[in-house]
């Protein structure tokens, strides 16, 4: 298979055709809908759904529930998904839970407690803080007092000590707490039905989430499916999918389920414009260098700090955009990486205009730089 076959069968499989009518058909979000950055889950939606999508529509559907759940990022699941998801998170072992900590894996081998130790003492003071709804600086405070001094750092830029950042996204949904969607600042709150703090992996649920990454995702490498998850090779070796179909990609070795085989042998022909936000579930596949091949342009598409959202024409990553507000306009700054056609440059504006629409502005511009 060559790079742009596998792109067209991920565009189908992340419903940018815009076949589905609804958020709960989408596969993306039976994955989880990151919404790490401002209007990121809306702005995807948009892509997939059409000018239907608006922030109220997002945050007051009971269907869904935001929690922090994948590498300790906020997700919109569908709500009936969520007790999986969650069950996907339990660490298989210490050296897992320790994988899951990401950044601050030093910080918490450091507490001279076992991983899971840490993890599930965490989860057990947040439950008991969060009973109602808190802002995410009285939570920290309250948990703070709660936990071994060992479990906290001092943040400068807080001018405070509090529980790691960390350790706290990936012990709140296990202590049953979820995020209030659309509220300012970060509220927590307990989920509704929240049963006991369970301990018990469940390595059926860990395969699941690997599983639908490669369907989304796919084909894909061991590693790759480890990044998405947040933990170690190693642990994704054990929780490996079976019935997978092994595809060569630009020469590499890539996994697929076998179901899915003849859909990326004959993908539909993605002939069509879309403006992807920021962490868009598209651009969150790890092979990088498959989705844009030449180091500088990676560089344009993922930054430090500050990723902007990427135009996606005819099949390819094709630039990158950029907006500023101003009143009741949306200003576009579109960059793209060859000259395109005009049909293309029209296609762009209307789909400006959608994103616009959904932020809730009356009119926009938009430049072509570059």
């Amino acid at each position: 298979m060559d790079r742009r076959q596998v792109l067209a069968y991920r565009i189908a499989e992340h419903g940018l055709h815009r076949t589905a009518r609804d958020v709960a058909d989408l596969a993306v979000v039976r994955a989880g809908l990151q919404d790490s950055m401002r209007d990121t889950a809306l702005l995807a939606l948009v892509a997939r759904l059409g000018g239907e999508v608006t922030p109220a529509s997002l945050e007051d559907d009971e269907r869904l529930v935001l929690a922090w759940t994948l590498r300790g990022a906020p997700h919109y699941h569908l709500r009936a998904d969520l007790p999986e998801a969650i069950r996907a998170l339990i660490p298989l072992d210490d050296a897992d839970a320790l994988a899951r900590m990401l950044w601050q894996r030093k910080e918490m081998a450091a507490t001279g407690l076992a991983a899971t130790e840490v993890l599930f003492t965490a989860a057990a003071a947040l439950r008991k803080v969060v009973t109602k709804p808190m802002t995410k600086g009285a939570v920290s405070t309250a948990v703070t007092k709660a936990l071994p001094p060992s479990f906290s750092r001092w943040c400068r830029g807080c001018n405070a000590t509090h529980i790691q950042e960390q350790l706290m996204r990936i012990a709140t949904p296990h202590g049953g707490i979820r995020l209030v969607a659309g509220a300012s600042p970060a509220t927590l709150a307990p989920l509704e039905g929240r049963g006991r703090l369970r301990k018990t992996p469940d390595p059926a649920a860990a395969t699941a989430v690997l599983e639908r990454y490669l369907r989304l995702n796919g084909p894909a490498s061991p590693g790759d499916a480890a990044e998405f998850a947040g933990t170690a090779r190693a642990v994704v070796d054990r929780t490996w999918p079976a019935d997978l179909a092994e595809v060569r990609v630009e020469g590499k070795t890539r996994y697929l389920p076998s179901d899915r085989l003849a859909a990326l042998e004959n993908p539909p022909e993605p002939g069509f414009v879309r403006l992807l936000p920021p962490l868009d579930p598209f651009v969150q596949a790890r092979d990088k260098a498959l989705l844009v091949p030449e180091p500088a342009r990676r560089k344009e598409v993922w930054k430090m700090l500050g990723n902007p959202g990427v135009l996606l024409a005819d099949g390819d990553i094709a630039g990158t955009w950029r907006t500023k507000g101003s009143g009741a306009k949306l200003a576009f700054t579109v960059t793209a990486f060859d000259p395109l056609p005009p049909a293309v440059r029209e296609e762009a504006d209307a789909e400006a205009a959608r994103v616009a629409a959904a932020r809730g502005f009356e009119r926009h511009t938009l430049t072509w730089a570059g």
